[in-house]
């Protein structure tokens, strides 16, 4: 083989050990980045919620009786004192044959009755005229001597007696009477079962205050008892929302915070939590597992023109703020995992990943507040995987570059 002949094998030799180098070389790990900003960092409690009118007024049946079908309907405007309802006397309850005969026998023992207290009377008026005519001829005899003291004495006992004896007799014939008259008056609302009340006699209810009807609670016709709801009035533009959190949520919600409130995409307005109530109450979620919730009440801050559209028991999404830091240092929570006891991010150097150990304030789902080891403008990892090391050459696929 000639020198050239050697001189062009070695070229060959090492242009294909080049190659084999080249093709087997370390690849640098792909990676996505995001760079660390710094700005309002806030912190949430998210939740779903339902608006409700502040002040809501029932409208009640003050007596039974028959309540004429109410002719208002959900989204009529009311004024205080107009008349939302009318409720006229109920008729008496119907009965059968035999309670009405027994209703007519019960006349009858009453008259018997009657007539025996006027019989007992008339018997006691003629013992108390026997004994005051035997009381004047005692009277009479004592003054002439021929009797005792105590004869005459014994006669005006028994005229007292007697006196005693009349008056009872009459109060017996008064409730006999009473007797006799509630006994007629049983079976005349028995006889008039079917009729109807007289023209007129009705019982105006009127709402209490100005705004609208929310529902109408008994509509139809019908008898009804003291009490019974009969419609809802409330102003609809006097709104506020509840929301249930998790106790432990609300352990941190601070009456005076502020609240993001969604409808929809589109539908955004502001509010502020004005209560968080003190008692919590046992609540089972779609999976079954038993929680503890608290009620957050939330005033609207927003103009009303921005949620005039919404109404009473609408569902929205709340945004409570429970921390907020202006010039705090962000990165997202993709970018942090645990390196030991600590929170560490992969930050992009030169090609390369740098391991750097972090401080976290605090964090959202998507967010977190780095107190320590990070700056603006650093580019970190995010959803690092196995394959990404400290000095690990890395190639940046989607992000910041």
């Amino acid at each position: 083989m000639t020198r050239k002949q050697w001189l062009w094998t070695a070229a060959a030799v090492a242009v294909l050990g080049a190659g084999f180098a080249w093709a087997f070389r370390p690849q640098p790990v792909r990676v996505e980045v995001a760079e660390v900003r710094q700005g309002l960092f806030a912190q949430t409690v998210e939740e779903d919620g339902k608006t409700r009118v502040r002040e809501r007024y029932v409208v009640s049946a003050p007596l039974a009786g028959q309540l004429a079908r109410v002719a208002l309907k959900p989204g009529d405007e009311v004024r205080a004192g107009t008349v939302v309802a009318l409720l006229a006397p109920a008729a008496p309850a119907m009965i059968d044959a035999r309670t009405a005969r027994e209703l007519s026998e019960r006349i009858g023992a009453a008259q018997a009755a009657l007539a025996a207290a006027r019989a007992n009377v008339a018997r006691s008026e003629a013992a108390l005229a026997q004994a005051k005519a035997d009381l004047a001829r005692q009277i009479k005899l004592e003054k002439e001597g021929f009797i005792a003291a105590a004869a005459r004495e014994q006669a005006d006992l028994a005229v007292q007696v007697q006196t005693k004896a009349l008056e009872a007799a009459r109060f017996a014939q008064e409730g006999a009477r009473h007797d006799l008259a509630q006994a007629r008056a049983a079976l005349l609302r028995a006889q008039e079962a079917a009729a109807r009340p007289r023209p007129g006699t009705t019982w105006p209810i009127e709402s209490p205050v100005a705004g609208r009807v929310l529902r109408v609670l008994q509509e139809s016709e019908a008898t009804v008892a003291v009490g019974t709801p009969i419609l809802e009035v409330a102003d609809p533009r006097d709104l506020e929302v509840v929301a249930d959190v998790l106790s432990t949520d609300g352990a941190r919600i601070r009456p005076g915070a502020n609240v993001l409130i969604e409808a929809g995409r589109e539908l955004r307005f502001a509010g502020w939590v004005r209560r968080v109530e003190p008692a919590a109450f046992t609540k089972v979620s779609a999976l079954g597992v038993e929680e503890q919730r608290v009620n957050v009440i939330i005033d609207i801050t927003s103009p009303p023109q921005r949620w005039a559209s919404l109404g009473d028991q609408f569902r929205v999404d709340v945004k409570i703020t429970v921390f907020e830091r202006a010039d705090a240092v962000i990165a997202p929570v993709a970018a942090l995992f645990r390196a030991g006891p600590e929170w560490a991010v992969f930050v992009v150097r030169d090609g390369r990943a740098v391991q750097r150990t972090v401080k976290v304030g605090a964090r959202t789902p998507i967010e977190a507040w780095i107190e320590e080891g990070l700056a603006p403008g650093d580019r970190v990892v995010v959803y690092p995987s196995d394959s990404v090391a400290d000095g690990k050459r890395v190639a940046i696929v989607r992000g910041a570059r």
